[in-house]
């Protein structure tokens, strides 16, 4: 009888320990395998993840930017455009389930040329001939200098308009500007000048070239980042005798650096001028549907005459005034170009430790044309 009770209680420990480890076979996961991970460098800061795996449910990727955690992916691959130059981690999971997945790494070093230094290849480019004007000026910036017709302001504004009446950063020098391949770049350093921890350039037209009502063109490509200000503007030629704003301003494009919406992919158009003594300004503004301003090159206008300014991107309106009231009449006169780039001031605030140096404006042309 013993005998028989020993065989039954093997018989029951082989068939419990059979039956744990059939529960432990059905709870297991089989984990992806053979996880393939490629990244292509494209232009400008984008990469191109492409990756693959056995036994795989879905993927997650990540692309070492900050805290943030790897994301699910849509099918075999995926983008993502760096803005600053650096080295970066990319991460590939293959997953079986939310939890059970395996890793892969791969390193990839953005230089400062794909990162927003270079000049875009892409962009709008307006037309040389419109209906009802004649093209009566241009600059495409040919050679290797800058045209006789402009000139530098240099220094900090001091001291009669210290930090440009804005609080600005920088020190304003020639050696930030250049010519060649047919483009004007200024560039806005991080380097000690003149008692400022920034350098940049800014140049005008004043007393060499002036302009009243017609069509304006400027094909620029914009630096980013947050404190950095870049502009292309107008003022009145009688500055001298009746100061600002009295003189009239006319803003053809501003953008305020930042990497959220509203800033590196905005442009502002503004006026500012003097309401019968008081100072008055007005302006709007147009944001990309999709990239920032440093991507590709885009086409800032105004269409000005006795009556409007209308302000246009890539020939899209998208602001308009109304200049006939008698206190406007300062857009009534000559103005004069601008460009330049500022770092800091009391619009974008000051640079910080996302702002990337240095940066640049690149313009490929400035056309005017009077209406027929």
């Amino acid at each position: 009888m013993a005998k028989f009770k020993l065989i039954g209680l093997l018989f029951l420990a082989a068939w419990m320990s059979n039956s744990c480890s059939q529960d432990e076979v059905d709870d297991m996961v089989l984990l992806p395998s053979n996880l393939q991970v490629e990244v292509e460098e494209l232009e400008r800061g984008e990469v191109l993840v492409r990756f693959s795996a056995d036994n795989v449910n879905f993927f997650r990727v990540g692309f070492g930017v900050g805290d943030q955690a790897p994301e699910r992916a849509t099918g075999n691959q995926a983008r993502f455009t760096y803005r600053n130059p650096g080295t970066y981690v990319i991460t590939v999971q293959a997953h079986a389930t939310e939890s059970d997945f395996i890793t892969e790494t791969v390193s990839v070093e953005i230089p400062e040329t794909n990162s927003g230094l270079s000049i875009p290849s892409t962009g709008y480019e307006s037309p040389l001939e419109y209906d009802g004007y004649t093209l009566s000026w241009q600059d495409e910036f040919e050679g290797n200098s800058l045209a006789s017709h402009w000139v530098h302001e240099l220094g900090d504004g001091c001291p009669n308009l210290c930090g440009w009446g804005n609080n600005e950063l920088q020190f304003y020098r020639r050696e930030n500007t250049t010519v060649r391949d047919g483009y004007l770049i200024i560039q806005a350093k991080e380097e000690a000048v003149g008692g400022k921890n920034y350098s940049s350039s800014r140049i005008k037209t004043q007393e060499q070239a002036v302009f009243q009502y017609g069509r304006i063109d400027v094909r620029a490509a914009l630096p980013k980042g947050q404190g950095i200000w870049p502009a292309v503007w107008m003022m009145g030629e009688n500055i001298p005798q009746v100061g600002w704003p009295a003189c009239g301003e006319i803003d053809i494009m501003e953008m305020i650096g930042g990497s959220q919406s509203g800033r590196d992919d905005t442009t502002h158009g503004t006026v500012h001028w003097d309401n019968n003594g008081s100072y008055a300004n007005f302006g709007g503004s147009k944001t990309l549907s999709e990239g920032i301003f440093n991507d590709n090159f885009h086409v800032f206008s105004i269409i000005w005459d006795a009556e409007k300014i209308i302000w246009l991107l890539d020939n899209d309106p998208f602001h308009e005034i109304d200049i006939r009231p008698s206190a406007l009449d300062e857009f009534r006169q000559p103005f004069f170009f601008l460009l330049n780039v500022a770092v800091g001031g009391n619009w974008p605030g000051n640079p910080n430790a996302s702002t990337s140096f240095p940066q640049q404006m690149v313009v490929d042309y400035i056309r005017v044309f009077e209406r027929n």
